[in-house]
């Protein structure tokens, strides 16, 4: 047996026979418990959403209250339905959520992040519809901390001349 390289022919023909083995595509399973539901946690800011998505009429409640209720302007109402709009399953899905943390735009994006989610965790196939639109993305911009010596957390002091 010789692996000898005598010519460029010989590079060419060597690199026909290896044959690469190609990563095989599984399937994902959703991932459903024993009540039906699928979790999704949402982070966006401080804020933390846990949310449990199963079927339904597309009953949407958070910390216990109706949507309309602990989300009173209709702009962050409109955000956490957001990838429901997207997928087309706005009156397939009951949400349950809990939030935490930070103030109320925040919470709104961290349960649309949150939802987004569940709902690749419900049908993996969704994923594909809701990764162009950024709301499997998590928004990593935090608020940066006040430094010693500085007003906020980068503006310095009032210069005094005299």
């Amino acid at each position: 047996m010789s692996d000898a390289v005598d010519s460029l022919e010989d590079i060419k023909t060597l690199g026909a026979d290896t044959s690469v083995a190609q990563p095989v595509a599984t399937p994902v399973e959703p991932q459903i418990d024993e009540h039906g539901r699928s979790y999704g946690t949402g982070r966006r800011k401080s804020a933390i959403a846990r949310v449990w998505l199963k079927r339904g009429t597309g009953k949407i409640t958070i910390n216990g209250k109706d949507q309309e209720q602990y989300f009173a302007r209709p702009v962050l109402r409109l955000i956490i339905e957001q990838p429901l709009l997207a997928a087309d399953r706005r009156t397939e899905f009951d949400v349950v959520c809990t939030v935490t943390g930070s103030g109320l735009s925040g919470q709104a994006g961290a349960v649309r992040h949150g939802i987004s989610r569940a709902l690749v965790a419900y049908e993996p196939g969704i994923r594909a519809v809701l990764k162009p639109h950024g709301f499997l993305t998590r928004d990593s911009r935090e608020v940066e901390r006040k430094k010693y010596g500085r007003a906020k957390a980068r503006r310095s002091f009032q210069f005094s001349k005299r």
